[in-house]
């Protein structure tokens, strides 16, 4: 797909998302920007990261039934992982990635120890958070290319984290219904 064609769509997603068809572009920058952090935040039509991951029992954690392919500890620490990874390779040129895919995954169904859990919630959030002062960051060029990457822009890094937490979230939600975990 063309930037330039992108770039344009998305200048008419914020405008119609704004109500006005006549913002200038700092305006549709600011906007974008506000949008890709709610998105981070997984605000709207997302389930909330903090609901679904609190409350979760330790002898849970580790479970999965049939047709979930992994534990809801491996989709926090998969999920934790990515989205390192991401932020790293997104602000630090010489950032090396985890060998994929095995590098993407804790090494055991089961979190190590109860304190665990918590302690990858916790980077999961600082993470996350990094990653939203980047894009709020007026300085971050959204649409530049990364000089290190292979056409990777700051745009597509946080549309990546977001898609990949609402995904792996979402099959977190279903193991936790089958479990008798949610709602």
């Amino acid at each position: 797909m063309n930037g330039e064609f992108v770039i344009c769509h998305l200048s008419l997603v914020i405008r119609h998302l704004n109500g006005s068809a006549s913002i200038d572009a700092m305006d549709e920058e600011r906007s974008l920007r506000e949008h890709l952090v709610n998105l981070l935040d997984m605000k709207g039509a997302h389930v909330d990261f903090r609901r679904t991951v609190s409350d979760v029992p330790f002898e849970v954690q580790g479970r999965t039934v049939e047709g979930v392919p992994a534990s809801a500890w491996e989709q926090l620490e998969h999920m934790r992982i990515a989205q390192w990874d991401i932020l790293e390779f997104s602000r630090d040129p010489s950032h090396e990635s985890p060998k994929f895919p095995d590098g993407y995954w804790p090494t055991s169904q089961q979190p190590p120890t109860a304190e665990s859990w918590v302690e990858s919630v916790r980077a999961f959030e600082a993470d996350l958070e990094e990653m939203k002062n980047l894009v709020r960051d007026p300085d971050q060029d959204l649409f530049k290319p990364f000089p290190w990457g292979n056409g990777q822009t700051l745009l597509r890094e946080a549309l990546l984290v977001a898609d990949h937490n609402a995904y792996h979230l979402g099959q977190m939600v279903t193991l936790l219904r089958a479990l008798g975990c949610w709602g």
